[in-house]
């Protein structure tokens, strides 16, 4: 939601390492509908519009990740309209192309796949804020069968044509080997609001957003920090309103042991199972 755009924090991008370089930027464009932005021999940046959403980084000798390790459950990718889920779903079914889930989560309705390399993906629009239901800090989110037939009517007549200008990172979702120091770093040291607990599963947010990351145990309780190289996530860059806050948590992590790498502006931290997150402020 355009509303959420310029929260204190939001998702700016995804990187991913891969592989098989051609096949999964082909994979981005023709069935998630990012445009190619930029490319050399080594990677790709796709995204909707002028804005770069997700980095694609090869490495051919990269171990393959375990669906077990920690590291990223799936990148969400944020349509501006129902109308838009309702044609890329379309798309799909046209084309008959494989899903593995669909969801009514209240908050939102989502489409859950994954690319030719098991990196899971959500493609999803946001209902009202209006009709979210918050009690004591916490939002109401459910996973309910999603009407696809409804969504579908709601696409019109217009044909699916790629990835809409606004289309953005909504949220990613993480795979971490417990919860508790989960919390501790996103909540605790980075500052994001706990919005929602499911066995098994935290979710945070900036400036009343339902989430913008999560953190869950669901396939890798017990996970071990992540041996590098290997493929999926490589790093989640994070936009800040607030350029004064890159110091803030550079402070912050200094006090908390957690090592701090500075950058062009820009800092990165890793949490406790080494996914790497890079803040920034919005250019």
């Amino acid at each position: 939601m355009a509303e959420f755009d310029d929260a204190p924090l939001a998702i700016d991008k995804v990187a991913l390492i891969v592989r098989d370089l051609d096949r999964v930027a082909d994979f981005y464009r023709d069935v998630i509908g990012l445009a190619e932005l930029r490319r050399d021999g080594e990677s790709r940046a796709l995204g909707a519009g002028d804005r770069v959403l997700l980095e694609l980084r090869r490495d051919a000798h990269a171990r393959e990740r375990s669906p077990r390790d920690a590291g990223l459950f799936h990148t969400a990718f944020l349509l501006p309209t129902r109308g838009d889920l309702g044609r890329w779903l379309r798309h799909m079914a046209e084309k008959r192309l494989p899903l593995q889930g669909a969801s009514d989560h209240v908050v939102s309705e989502a489409v859950y796949l994954a690319d030719p390399e098991g990196n899971g993906i959500e493609i999803y629009a946001d209902r009202s804020r209006a009709a979210w239901t918050w009690t004591d800090g916490l939002v109401a989110m459910r996973t309910d069968r999603l009407d696809t037939d409804a969504l579908i009517r709601a696409a019109g007549s217009e044909p699916w044509q790629g990835a809409p200008a606004g289309t953005t990172v909504g949220h990613v979702h993480l795979q971490v080997g417990a919860v508790e120091p989960a919390d501790i770093f996103y909540n605790g040291l980075i500052g994001l609001d706990v919005t929602a607990r499911y066995p098994g599963a935290s979710f945070f947010s900036s400036g009343g957003y339902h989430h913008h990351l999560a953190a869950n145990v669901w396939n890798s309780r017990g996970a071990a920090p992540r041996a590098e190289p290997t493929t999926g996530l490589a790093e989640v860059a994070i936009r800040l309103r607030d350029p004064a806050f890159v110091d803030r948590l550079a402070a912050k992590a200094t006090g908390a042991g957690v090592a701090a790498e500075r950058d062009d502006g820009g800092l990165a931290l890793r949490d406790p199972w080494g996914t790497r997150l890079r803040f920034a402020p919005a250019p």
